[in-house]
């Protein structure tokens, strides 16, 4: 699987509030809450860092599981995101469709199945050994990581929310430590715990 696009310029918050609310009738159900509370807490940290711009953390956040739009899915849900923002020009967007789920950048990390082919699955593999994460893509992992539908989180119930709903493996521990160095990183960042800013 090849990446090809033609880039465009970032997408508005309007056209990924669009697309959304477009995926939601296509695939009902409390993932598309989950993505405005991610793209809110993504807004909310990004005000506080210089090298982060909050309408583009907000699109970010938004997008992150577009994929799922397709249908219900477990991993296979991160390449069709990647592939339908590709698909639309948005390389940057696409991108976080991938990394999100992979603070700990090992696919076997993963929390569910993998319901991707092996094509995909190799693509994946590759894609994660081969791109270095900017501060984007470590903001919306932390945002997935303390994101209900109903609004942010700690994230030791999000994580324990995953786990009882996906199951535990052998890099469980590991990428729960990602995710707490992730908000350290960010506390660190902000000048402030991130929880006061995201109003916890």
């Amino acid at each position: 699987m090849k990446e090809k696009s033609k880039e465009k310029e970032f997408p508005s918050a309007e056209e990924c509030e669009r697309l959304l609310r477009e995926a939601g009738r296509l695939n009902p159900g409390p993932w598309t809450d989950h993505c405005r509370t991610a793209g809110m807490c993504a807004r909310r940290i990004a005000e506080r860092c210089e090298n982060l711009e909050q309408e583009r953390a907000y699109a970010m956040g938004l997008i992150h599981d577009i994929g799922r739009r397709e249908g219900v899915m477990d991993m296979k849900h991160i390449i069709c995101g990647y592939r339908f923002m590709n698909a639309k020009g948005y390389v940057d967007i696409a991108r976080i469709c991938l990394t999100h789920s992979f603070p700990y950048k090992d696919i076997n990390s993963y929390n569910g199945k993998n319901d991707c082919s092996e094509e995909e699955t190799i693509f994946i593999k590759n894609f994660l050994e081969h791109k270095e994460y900017d501060d984007y893509d470590r903001l919306i992992q932390l945002c997935d990581g303390i994101s209900f539908p109903k609004g942010p989180t700690y994230i030791e119930k999000r994580l324990v929310d995953v786990v009882m709903r996906r199951g535990f493996n052998d890099l469980t521990i590991p990428k729960w430590k990602a995710f707490f160095d992730l908000k350290s990183y960010f506390d660190e960042k902000t000048g402030e715990d991130i929880y006061t800013n995201i109003n916890l």
